[in-house]
């Protein structure tokens, strides 16, 4: 069913200059709405070039013009695309005249909001749109095709399909309630529950995957003055991002760099050294660098030949429980140890040369793994911290109805609160306060 509505229209493209731009138009009958626009008769699917006039009919700009009908376009409703220059004047000037016409500016996300009312996409897929424009790594961005394209909504399809089995067998069970227990013994309900809770195991490990890929991991290194902080973000990175020097302190303010560990984006951040000091500034960026900690996700306890003992045991023993860690001995370039990843001593421990390179292959696997990166046979896509959320109502739901086998009322109770768990993942019973939420995040003209 098509929801008609007002006209909107948004400048697509990135802002700045370039060669093409494009402003989107959506709403309904806009083959009317383009001849103000355009001398020219437009048909659906059709490239046309064309003058764009102004209120008076002066050419404001020539470019294409191709208009989708409904439904086949990509918000379900009439769409018009205007392909013109793409300098910032004549987009506003193009995005100014479709507003004389009568439109008026889209929210951020609206397009595809409206994709998803109509029924062109779900929820999943939608946010697929989303995570693929804003992909950190080559990876990130094929997992947010893979859910754009529909693999994710069809895994949660396939589970609520088999839930929606059990509880049709299990709501025919409760009108013969005189053969209850040797029917759903003969319809094997066990069996199918355990399949089912086994199955979304399966796929709540793949969105584990999919969350990491769309958020990446926050690494904090933690050391020490002059244990190679900075020198070790360099060599991550690959460029010169923070300022290395002998003197300790030097780095006084938290440096953040994006880094892709094979596919995984890694969000790395630089902290002062933790020692006591009177500098104020320098107090200052050891608070901060508390801070970071305490929202990171991975610790590198970065220490080298000359840390004294107890300065690491001071610094690990005001770390968040349960923050994950690895050791890293830096400067072995120094000493005669060679590159190594070893576990002991209820650690791990990495040992490294940021200066040279050394080790750094197995540091960067070392963080792969402590991130949690297992890819599961389902193949990758794109998912969220809700999705994770909703399996997780869902895995308890059903753990839940396993053991009401003898209570069936409740039994079938459990299993529509899972169902509607999983619905809420590809926006079957999804409340509008979170549909916003959602596509305020997009980008405008999307």
């Amino acid at each position: 069913m098509i929801h008609q509505r007002d006209v909107i229209a948004a400048i697509s493209t990135a802002p700045g200059r370039g060669g093409i731009g494009v402003v989107r138009i959506s709403g309904s009958d806009l083959k009317a709405f383009a001849t103000g626009l355009t001398p020219r008769q437009l048909e659906a699917r059709r490239v046309v070039l064309t003058p764009f006039l102004d209120a008076a009919g002066q050419v404001l700009d020539e470019g294409l013009v191709l208009f989708f009908a409904a439904p086949n376009s990509y918000t379900g409703e009439d769409v018009l695309e205007l392909h013109g220059h793409g300098g910032p004047v004549v987009m506003r000037l193009l995005l100014q005249r479709c507003q004389e016409l009568g439109a008026r500016l889209a929210r951020p996300g609206e397009f595809t909001e409206r994709a998803y009312l109509n029924g062109r996409m779900d929820l999943t897929q939608a946010e697929g749109v989303a995570d693929l424009i804003d992909a950190a790594t080559a990876l990130a961005a094929r997992a947010a095709l893979s859910s754009l394209q529909g693999n994710f909504s069809q895994l949660i399809q396939q589970l609520n399909e088999k839930i929606l089995a059990l509880r049709v067998l299990l709501e025919a069970t409760l009108d013969f309630p005189e053969e209850e227990v040797s029917f759903l013994t003969s319809a094997r309900a066990a069996e199918q529950l355990a399949a089912i809770r086994e199955r979304l195991e399966v796929t709540l490990a793949a969105t584990r995957q999919g969350s990491l890929l769309r958020d990446g991991i926050k690494v904090v290194l933690v050391g020490a003055p002059n244990v190679g902080k900075s020198s070790l973000l360099n060599a991550l990175a690959g460029d010169d991002i923070a300022i290395v020097t002998d003197v300790p302190g030097t780095t006084r303010d938290a440096i953040r760099e994006q880094i892709d560990i094979d596919g995984i984006p890694a969000h790395i951040i630089d902290t002062a050294g933790l020692r006591e000091s009177t500098d104020t500034v320098e107090r200052i960026g050891i608070g901060r660098t508390w801070a970071m900690i305490e929202r990171a996700d991975l610790a590198l306890l970065i220490s080298d030949g000359t840390t004294k003992p107890d300065a690491m045991q001071s610094i690990v023993g005001r770390l968040p429980g349960g923050l994950a860690r690895i050791y890293v001995i830096n400067k072995i370039d120094l000493s005669a140890h060679q590159a190594a990843r070893e576990t002991g001593g209820g650690h791990e421990t990495v040992w490294v040369s940021a200066k040279t390179g050394e080790g750094l292959v197995l540091l960067k696997q070392a963080i792969w793994d402590r991130a949690g990166w297992h890819p599961s046979g389902e193949g990758l896509f794109s998912a969220r911290a809700r999705h994770t959320e909703a399996l997780e109502i869902a895995k308890r739901h059903l753990a839940t109805a396993a053991g009401l086998a003898d209570r069936l009322e409740l039994y079938a109770e459990e299993l529509r609160l899972a169902h509607d768990a999983l619905g809420s993942i590809t926006g079957v019973c999804t409340p509008d306060e979170l549909l916003g939420e959602i596509f305020s995040k997009f980008c405008i003209g999307k």
